[in-house]
Parts: structure tokens; sequence; C-alpha cells
């Protein structure tokens, strides 16, 4: 990250200009006059009015991408040339890095250095990765009879509807729209209400780089309205979600009950991390634990919330934890040396505390943490907290927090250990820490999950797949494997 002080970014927040009004067919569109505030975590200062979309909005972007899509240049374009549009966003997006990573930094409490760091490199490479591959993507003939040639070709499935959550408000976005796009499909994307800023600046960069009118439109608004009318709308052929396990459900209602478009769901996570007395190194383990569960506020869906140790090792482990819980340095989010910022809104916060009141009601108990911080900043701050001595019925270790907040549970072999990672609804992600090779393969196998980490947490790049089985969800984001959900195959047979 380049240097710049505190005061630089105070001083640049106050210049910035947040533009709140949807991006449709290719300009800014302030719809019908409906609007919300968009609250700033870090301080609960009102940062603009956004746009809030209805049905007649939501009509209007998806016209816009059925046009571009059925009558428009983009499906029709030579893959190099849209992977070039592609490589242009990419290039725009990092011109604008600091801008973007700012707007993320005040819309959703995410550390300015993880939203320059970390967010906005996921976001750019996302971009260029899928612009690199656009032209590289091949169909099959297979070998028939010498009388015939059949040919198997991936078409664009059309129109996209892509739902994306505000913990990682880029990223995730790039993850629908990269791939969707280099398929040659059009997309209308509605952020979350709590994060549409920064979605709005990536529509509008997308068409100055290039991209024709309606390929790419930005609707804004809450689920029950915005997002409901994407589900139900019978000219979006494709839905992309990433968010909670009970949004997912309705989708999948929404889908039924108009055209029964493909449903891809990216949801939620209670992933385990099983740390055993063989780990290579124990301190990196557990600081990996710790730095996992208190990363982006624990706001993330692959979050290692339930710690699985060792009865032998798990005092040690867990004593590291709670020292770096203490060390964290929780502030201001525009502050480059803040490791943790804001949730995201204080509706969550008070979510997160009411399962903290439950776990100790519960009788698990609390080693570090558990209320609220720097209350007088008028931020939705809480402090890093671990709980141990956590039964696997207690809530704690069963339902998703969405915070940082992590649950201790000991087992004594690794039979248990598996079935304590597996007793679960979800299997989006889980971790191991082994010296063993056996080990490492025959648990990773055994875990339910779509990703496990061996000896790390959260690493990865765009060559490999990114989803969930059970009730984390369906079908992958990143990879080459992300275009699928964005393709139609179609079989043509020639008699010769």
């Amino acid at each position: 990250m380049l240097d710049i002080t505190h005061n630089e970014w105070l001083r640049r927040a106050e210049a910035l200009d947040l533009s709140g009004v949807h991006h449709i067919d290719g300009t800014d569109e302030p719809g019908g006059g409906q609007s919300y505030a968009a609250v700033s975590p870090r301080d609960g200062q009102v940062l603009t009015q956004v746009a809030d979309a209805g049905t007649a909005e939501v009509d209007a972007a998806v016209a816009a991408a059925r046009r571009a899509f059925d009558s428009g240049p983009w499906p029709r374009l030579a893959p190099a040339d849209r992977g070039r549009i592609l490589l242009r966003i990419a290039d725009l997006l990092e011109e604008q890095r600091h801008r973007l990573a700012l707007t993320i930094s005040l819309e959703m409490g995410k550390p300015i250095t993880d939203a320059y760091d970390i967010e906005l490199r996921a976001a750019i490479n996302t971009f260029r990765w899928y612009g690199q591959l656009a032209d590289k993507l091949t169909d099959e003939s297979p070998h028939t009879a010498p009388d015939a040639l059949a040919l198997v070709t991936r078409e664009p499935a059309g129109v996209v509807g892509a739902v994306v959550p505000w913990n990682f408000p880029l990223t995730l976005a790039s993850w629908k729209v990269a791939p969707a796009l280099a398929a040659g499909c059009t997309v209308v994307l509605k952020p979350s209400e709590n994060s549409p800023l920064s979605a709005l600046l990536l529509g509008r960069l997308a068409t100055e780089a290039g991209l024709p009118p309606g390929v790419l439109n930005v609707v804004t608004g809450d689920g029950p309205t915005a997002g409901r009318a994407i589900g139900l709308h019978p000219d979006i052929d494709v839905l992309a979600f990433t968010g909670s396990t009970a949004v997912g459900r309705h989708f999948l209602r929404y889908a039924a009950d108009s055209n029964l478009k493909r449903v891809w769901l990216e949801l939620g996570g209670k992933s385990p991390n099983i740390i055993l007395p063989d780990a290579p190194d124990l301190e990196k383990a557990a600081a990996t634990a710790a730095w996992g569960i208190f990363f982006n506020q624990g706001e993330m869906c692959t979050a290692p919330s339930r710690l699985l140790v060792h009865s032998s090792i798990a005092e040690r482990v867990t004593d590291t934890i709670v020292a770096r819980a203490q060390e964290l340095r929780i502030g201001d989010p525009l502050d480059p040396t803040t490791e943790m910022g804001a949730l995201v809104g204080e509706r969550h916060l008070k979510r997160v505390l009411d399962h903290i009141g439950t776990g100790l009601d519960e009788g698990a108990r609390l080693r570090v943490g558990g209320s609220r911080t720097l209350a007088g900043t008028g931020g939705s701050y809480l402090q890093p907290t671990v709980f141990d001595h956590v039964d696997p019925g207690m809530r704690l270790a069963r339902e998703e927090i969405f915070g940082p907040v992590l649950s201790v549970l000991t087992f004594d072999d690794l039979d248990e250990a598996v079935a304590l990672a597996n007793a679960t609804e979800y299997g989006l992600a889980a971790g191991l820490w082994t010296s063993d090779l056996s080990t490492a393969h025959q648990v990773s196998r055994a875990l339910k999950a779509g990703t496990v980490w061996v000896n790390c947490y959260e690493e990865g790049d765009l060559t490999v797949p990114f989803g969930g089985v059970k009730q984390s969800g369906n079908g992958r984001d990143k990879s080459t494997h992300a275009i699928e959900k964005y393709t139609e195959l179609k079989t043509t047979w020639i008699q010769l």
C-alpha cells in the first residue's frame, strides 16, 4: 500500500464525490425519486442518498440487458475483443484504486489497508484473469462414426442477475460479473443496500472502459423489493447470489414461481478449523486461527468460527488467540494502522451481540471481548471475542454469527474431530493443521466442504474454484469452472 497518512485519508474522504444513482443502459439514472441514506459504520454519519429501486427500475435495467444481449454487439464480439475490454476495466480499477478503497472503507467499515491491499487486488486480478481467459475457452468435437460430425458448443446463457453482499462488495461482484461478461452474457448487478457506492462506481468504470450500453447495469435497493424483483423477473435467465442461506431459499422460490431460471448460490458457513497436536508450527496455527476469525471483522462466510483443537494443546492454542485478540488495534477504518474496523452497521452489531449473550446464557466461557467498544465515535465497533467450553449443541457452534466471535471446541481423537467438523448444515470451507501426509489426505476427503486448507487458511488464487456443499450452496465462483454457470451447452449433430 502507498504511504498515505490517516489525516490524508480523512482529507480525501471529505473531498470524495459519492454518487448514489443507478447505472442503467450506460448512463446514470436517478430512478423514480425514492432514496435512502447510506450511513457509514465508522461514525454513524450519512455518506449520501442512494437511489432505492422499485420494480420499475429493475424492469428498466433488465430491459436494457435484454436488448444488449438479443441485438447488441457484446455476445457477438470475438472473445478476444471482449477480453480486451475486461482488461481495460481492470486497468481503470487500478487507476481508481485509492478512490474505490476509500469508498469501500467508508460504506462498510473495512480497514483502508485491507480495502486497498486485499479487496482491490482481488477485484483487479479477477477482471484481468477473465479478460485473459476469454479467447482461450474451447468447444468440443467428440469422435463419431465417419459419416457424422458432432459439435458441443458453449453459448452465453443470456441475462444474468447478480446479487451480492456487503462484506467484500467489489471482490464478490467481480467474481460474478467478470466470468459472465467473458462468456458473452449481459448483467444486472444489485449490490447490498449497505455497500452500494463501490458497485455503482464499478458500473461507471465499466462503461468508460468501452462496455456497450446495457451490458452491465447496476441498480441499488433492498432485498425484499429490488432483490425480489430480480429473482422473479421472467427476462433474467441466470441468477447468481452470494449471501445468507435464508435469502438463498427465497431465490430458489422466486425461480420456481417465475421462469425456472438457473440459480447459483454461495451461502453461509460455519467453518471448522482443526488443529492436531502434530501441526508443523503450533504458534503459526494459533496465529492463523486468530487472523482468520478477526480479519474483516469476522464478516466472512469462510471465517474459521469453530476452532476444533485437540484437548492436549487446547489451553496453549486458546491462550495464544486470546493474547492476539487483546493486541488487535481496533479503530477508525481510515487509519492505516487499524487492524479491525467497524461492523457494517448498528443492526448487524446488535445481532452479533445477541449471539454473544446467548452464548453466555448457554454456559460457554467468555475468554476475551464480548462487548461493544468505541461507542463515543458513533460507529459500530465490537471487541474481538473468544469463547471456550463450547458444547457442539450450543448456538455458538451451530449458527453463523458473521462477526469476530470464535468458538473453541475440543476433541480427543481424529474420528471425533471429523464428526464435529461435519456436524453442521453448512459445508463451505474447513482448515486442517497436521504434519502427517496421510492424515492430511484422509481428513480432507472426509470433510464435507467445498474448500479444505491444509496448514494454512484463506489461501488460493483464481485458478481454483470456490463454493460450498450442503446448505452452503451450489455452483462455483473463480477458475474456468465459473464459466459453466453463465453458458449453455448445445449439441450439433451433422450427418455427412
